[in-house]
């Protein structure tokens, strides 16, 4: 039974009795024949929930265990099998009986025994089954996580154990058969046929093995999963099931292998008893082959597999405890097993690894093509069959959602250092405007501290494997629960008693666990949940449930819990309005009713080039879909280019002709190799992406070559290196005619400032192109430089590469016209020159853009910056970290040393992110307008926890160090409607609860007391909430402001810094006597405050200006000394107001910026 099914019963769903009828037992008695007939299999009985009911106050003997069965028989034709129904139908509606609706009890008994039953015995069982039956039904099943249950059905002791996570199911099968069974070569056929979805049969003369077989395949492809028909045992009367013409994997007994093979053709034939794979057809088989070097892993690994049990214990000594020998033998079996998933989990990695890097996550699309241009000749008949199956597609659409498997797990852990990325950053490749360019250039982003670069690799194989990474991964260690005996007799009020008892025993394991252990405690918090629901405790139920936000969310059954919302009688929800936390949880239920979830694609889509012509909309979704460009102004000037001429469309074979030279251009980027005496006068992160024809220059014969940083000659003959100049460093750029033979012909002259001869080129008919998009990359250097915002240079990199593909499919003789319009940067350094003041550029150290992934720039609302760790880590977690909270409830993280992205998206829904706050190096705090807190666990990079206490937007948290504990701390968070929570770190549990009247509580923080800012006053308060001071807003300010938007302490002074939503001006407080007139500052060219901290000795104040001339700077940050309260500093900071202000150790400090802009700003701190 799946977590997600509403109300399990328990261990047990149903049970089944297959066997011979009474009447035909009688017979064979009668008969006395010798030997014993073969008897066809008949459904004898069904046990289905509930198997224990309330019996009537009068009939006491009702009420212990229901009699829910029936005898009859399935045997019969289908034709026979309906008059016959039709005949009893008085006596069929006197039966009630209930069973699971996908149990087919038709061909259960076919498929129970399929050779008939041989040998049979008239035994009594009814009580016997009706006793397990019930019983099983008392245990609960564990959620998925290291808690296993433990049982007693006298005399075996059974342990149920759990899944890893809740999208691998439990392995109870020794997985190590089929390697016994066929060699390497063989297995990797059979892996093949099922993922090519080959029409597949297995043989064996045991019946037995036919299960095993089939299901150790059906793992050994996770997270992979087959799609279609899986029938391990046909019976001879279903042999006609394998002329089906889809796919599907089935199992005859070996007497039948010559008919099957006869009667139909392509089919895979696998003989378990001889371990072969062979074809129905006549001639050769054409099985798949697995990609090479994926089997040449696989074999190695198989090599170092320890099959045999006795040969593993051969030199222990002999133990004579049976008890021991089982646990011992357990033990090796489950290493044994895991040891086999991680060798075909790598082989799936290995076949698939950069899947991910050739699928659109923006539309949903998989560029097919691509893909296969990077496999193998030899490997890619397979990908060509793999590509085109459902199995596939499934494999895709699990990758577009972002889901955390094992596949994700090891495909990461396998990565190298300059591979290592997170699974949303799968997408930046094909989701950002330069596919590959953004992937090099991205590593040269600017360090604060210095010029260092990680390095990147120039040229990595795409099918390149590691078989060095050992995969012997520990296991987490597991807890046991036992369960306490099941009660007799099974009565409902000995079975109330029993549920009673379990609650009682899970409460007292719950209060031995402390507190830090969360995902122990959410697994007992879940099985007291189940527990009590199954004694129809829902309350009690529901109340377990809700721990699961605060301890583990991602074993939370949602199903089961709407399920359980619904089933509430009218006093229980009464009683639930009047608990706040079973309020949330029923008001949540009910929202996700009413909008239920959409899910992200249908399917993954194939990228396909266009058949018509198109216009801009369709051009735009077509360039995108195809990985080239993502963002939507550079595709409309893409297609500005295109369309010469009155024509506004594109036709097709133009776009394919574009396409076409694009990638190619790209693939030969890759290939290039450069000479090591080249190489070593680049940086790590430089790559060559354009490369002149042989022409000759004032340094040589060479070729040009173009990197994102400088221009180069690649000299002839011998190659070398000669540098021609740094963009950076570039003075004039201009095109002249120099006379041949009374020909002139166009040169290039480039003049460097720190040279003084000029660089000139005879490029001939490449003049104009190497001319405009020289100046190209010049003005996005000039850019990048003055903002500090390498994005710049990334973008003017992405226009010269369109130019150079715009040239290659245009018919024009002079399409000089045509690459002006790509050249963005180049015709916005004339039209626009920007001059940066100077205090503003000498303050800037870097931009960086958070919503560089996303379809459109966000706000970005809250920064947090969290310092790194001196000690080794081996979660290579030790650098400072930058965490951003945009407009559209996700959250983007980079790393603070290199500024380069660590994590895509943390998705914490739709709503708007208001704070932020870094607990112990391994909690994140987030509160959200939606009123939940988020807890995002900073080492794995996903929120698995939830409070959910405030019933208002979460506004603000405050630290606060407890002085009796070195670890110990509490938290104070604040919601809009008043509320202020005190929250006890390690139990996340609620010690304190202050509710303020006041409008719209904004922010809190601790400072000997707790200072509260509200839109119509601030507040001091005592720990306990007593009112101590009160400041609201002065009669003469409420005409010029509305209300408070921020408020900062800076105690070393005594100064209560106050600022307002819609005034320039600041209003100062002496924090000893708040009613002493307060000091007053009045910002320039100021429209309101919307952030402010305190750094040093200095205020930072962020806020919105009036933009006046030419100017399109929104956003300024004001620096003023806090003695003098003189302005410092007016930093021109952002296109759009200033959102949010961070400081990092007091050296920096983060600004953020509404949508306009999106960007985030280093400033240094004097």
């Amino acid at each position: 039974m799946s977590m997600a099914d509403p109300l399990p019963s328990g261990l047990l769903e149903a049970c089944v009795v297959v066997g011979p009828s009474n009447d035909k037992l009688m017979e064979v008695y009668e008969e006395n024949g010798s030997p014993l007939p073969l008897l066809d299999p008949e459904v004898l009985q069904v046990h289905a929930p509930p198997f224990v009911t309330k019996g009537s106050v009068n009939e006491p003997g009702v009420g212990n265990i229901s009699r829910i069965q029936r005898r009859f028989s399935f045997i019969k034709k289908k034709n026979d099998r309906h008059l016959a129904n039709a005949g009893k139908a008085k006596e069929e509606t006197t039966e009630d009986v209930s069973f699971p609706e996908d149990l087919d009890l038709v061909a259960l008994p076919q498929l129970c025994f399929p050779g008939r039953i041989k040998t049979c015995q008239n035994t009594d069982m009814e009580e016997e089954v009706k006793e397990f039956s019930t019983k099983l039904a008392l245990v609960p099943i564990p959620p998925p996580g290291q808690l296993h249950v433990m049982f007693t059905l006298r005399p075996v002791t059974i342990v149920l154990p759990s899944k890893e996570d809740k999208h691998h199911p439990v392995i109870d099968l020794d997985l190590h058969l089929p390697f016994l069974c066929f060699g390497s070569r063989e297995l990797l056929q059979i892996i093949s046929s099922i993922l090519t979805e080959q029409r597949m049969v297995f043989f064996s003369s045991d019946w037995a093995k036919l299960t095993l077989i089939a299901e150790c395949f059906m793992l050994y492809i996770r997270p992979l999963r087959w799609q279609h028909p899986l029938v391990p045992t046909l019976s001879r009367q279903m042999l006609d099931f394998v002329m089906a013409p889809t796919p599907f994997l089935m199992g005859c007994h070996l007497s039948h292998y010559e008919e099957v093979a006869m009667e139909t053709d392509d089919l895979i034939l696998i003989n378990i008893d001889e371990g072969t794979v062979s074809s129905s057809n006549y001639h050769d088989v054409d099985l798949p082959e697995a990609p090479q070097t994926a089997a040449e892993c696989f074999k190695r690994r198989r090599k170092g597999l320890q099959l045999h049990y006795d040969l593993e214990v051969l030199h222990q000594a002999i133990c004579r405890d049976v008890s021991k020998l089982r646990m011992q033998r357990r033990c090796w079996q489950n290493k044994l097993n895991r040891d086999i998933q991680n060798v075909n989990l790598e082989l799936i990695v290995n076949m698939f690894r950069d899947v991910a890097d050739h699928l659109n996550y923006e539309h949903g699309v998989f560029n097919t093509d691509e893909f296969l241009k990077t496999r193998e000749p030899g490997d890619q008949p397979f990908y060509k069959k793999v590509l085109e199956t459902h199995i596939f597609q499934s494999f895709l659409k699990d990758r577009l959602d972002g889901k955390l498997d094992t596949f994700t797990r090891m495909e990461q852990s396998t990565r190298t250092e300059d591979q290592k990325r997170t699974v949303k950053e799968m997408a930046l490749k094909n989701d950002r405007p330069d596919t590959d360019l953004n992937k090099r250039l991205g590593m040269s982003l600017p360090n604060l501290g210095g010029d260092t670069h990680p390095s990147v690799l120039r040229h990595m194989s795409p099918t390149k494997i590691i078989p060095e990474i050992p995969l012997n991964i520990p296991a987490e260690p597991v807890k046991m629960f036992k369960l306490i005996d099941f009660p007799t007799p099974l009565s409902y009020s000995h079975v109330c008693h029993y549920f009673g008892d379990l609650v009682l025993q899970l409460s007292i394991a719950i209060s031995a666990t402390p507190p830090h252990d969360s995902n122990l405690l959410a697994r007992y918090y879940y099985l007291r949940g189940l527990v009590n629901m199954l004694n129809s405790k829902r309350l009690d139920a529901l109340s377990d449930f809700q721990n699961l936000y605060k301890t583990d969310m991602e074993i939370f059954p949602e199903e089961l819990v709407r399920v359980l919302v619904d089933s509430l009688q009218m006093e229980e929800k009464a009683q639930a309005e009047r608990r706040s936390e079973l309020r949330w949880l029923i008001s949540k239920v009910k929202n996700n009713d009413k909008s239920e979830h959409v899910e992200s694609q249908g399917c993954v889509k194939k990228f396909k080039l266009p058949k018509s012509p198109m216009q801009l909309e369709e051009f735009v979704k077509c360039t995108q879909e195809s990985g080239i460009v993502l963002d939507v102004a550079t595709i409309q000037r893409l297609f500005e280019a295109l369309a010469v001429g009155e024509q506004k469309q594109i036709d097709p074979e133009m776009f394919r002709v574009f396409y076409t030279f694009w990638k190619e251009t790209e693939a030969e980027t890759q290939d290039l190799h450069l000479p090591d005496e080249v190489i070593e006068h680049l940086d790590s992160s430089e790559c060559v992406y354009k490369l002149s024809n042989s022409v000759k220059t004032s340094y040589g014969v060479g070729k040009i070559a173009m990197t994102q940083k400088r221009l180069f000659l690649l000299t002839t003959g011998r190659p070398g290196y000669v540098e021609i100049t740094k963009f950076r460093d570039i003075e004039e750029v201009k095109i002249s005619a120099a006379l041949f033979l009374l020909l002139r012909i166009p040169s290039l002259k480039i003049k460097n400032r720190l040279k003084k001869e000029i660089f000139e080129a005879n490029l001939k008919s490449e003049c104009e192109l190497w001319n405009l998009m020289v100046k190209e990359m010049w003005a996005g250097r000039i850019m990048a430089d003055n903002h500090k915002d390498p994005q710049y240079m990334e973008q003017a990199l992405t226009n010269v590469l369109l130019m150079d593909a715009v040239v290659s499919c245009l018919q024009t003789p002079k399409p000089i016209l045509a690459l002006s319009k790509l050249a963005f940067y180049e015709r916005l350094r004339h039209e626009a020159p920007l001059i940066i003041p100077k205090p503003t550029a000498e303050t800037l150290k870097h931009k960086i853009n958070p919503s560089q992934n996303m379809r459109s720039l966000q706000s970005v609302d809250v920064l947090l910056y969290t310092p790194g760790q001196l000690t080794f880590s081996a979660d290579l977690d030790g650098n400072p970290k930058l965490w951003c909270a945009l407009s559209c409830g996700k959250v983007v993280v980079f790393d603070a040393v290199s500024w380069s992205l660590l994590q895509n998206c943390i998705d914490l829904g739709d709503s708007q992110l208001n704070c932020m706050m870094g607990l112990d190096r391994e909690q994140l705090w987030v509160g959200s307008q939606d009123s939940v807190i988020y807890i995002i666990n900073t080492r794995s990079m996903l929120c698995h926890k939830q409070l959910t206490e405030h019933c208002g937007e979460v506004t603000d948290f405050a630290l606060e160090k407890l002085s009796h504990g070195p670890s110990q701390a509490q938290v104070y968070s604040c919601s809009a409607d008043g509320t202020v929570i005190v929250w006890d770190v390690p139990s996340l549990k609620v010690t304190r609860r202050v509710h303020l009247t006041c409008d719209r509580l904004q922010s809190i923080q601790v400072h000997d007391n707790l200072w509260c800012c509200a839109r119509d006053c601030v507040m001091e308060l005592r720990r306990n909430g007593c009112l101590l001071r009160k400041i609201s807003l002065l009669e003469d300010v409420k005409t010029k402001a509305s209300a408070f938007s921020r408020i900062t302490l800076h105690m070393e002074r005594k100064q209560i810094w106050t600022s307002f939503t819609d005034s320039a001006e600041l209003c100062i407080f002496d924090s000893s006597d708040p009613t002493k007139p307060p000091k007053r500052v009045t910002l320039p060219d100021c429209c309101g405050v919307t952030c402010m901290i305190s750094v040093k000795d200095q205020v930072w104040i962020g806020c919105s200006s009036g933009v006046t001339g030419l100017s399109k700077v929104v956003g300024k940050i004001f620096v003023l000394d806090s003695e003098s309260l003189v302005v410092e500093k007016e930093l021109e900071a952002h296109e759009d107001c200033v959102r949010t202000l961070f400081s990092a150790e007091d050296r920096y400090v983060l600004s953020g910026s509404a949508r306009l802009d999106g960007k985030i700003a280093i400033w240094r701190v004097d």
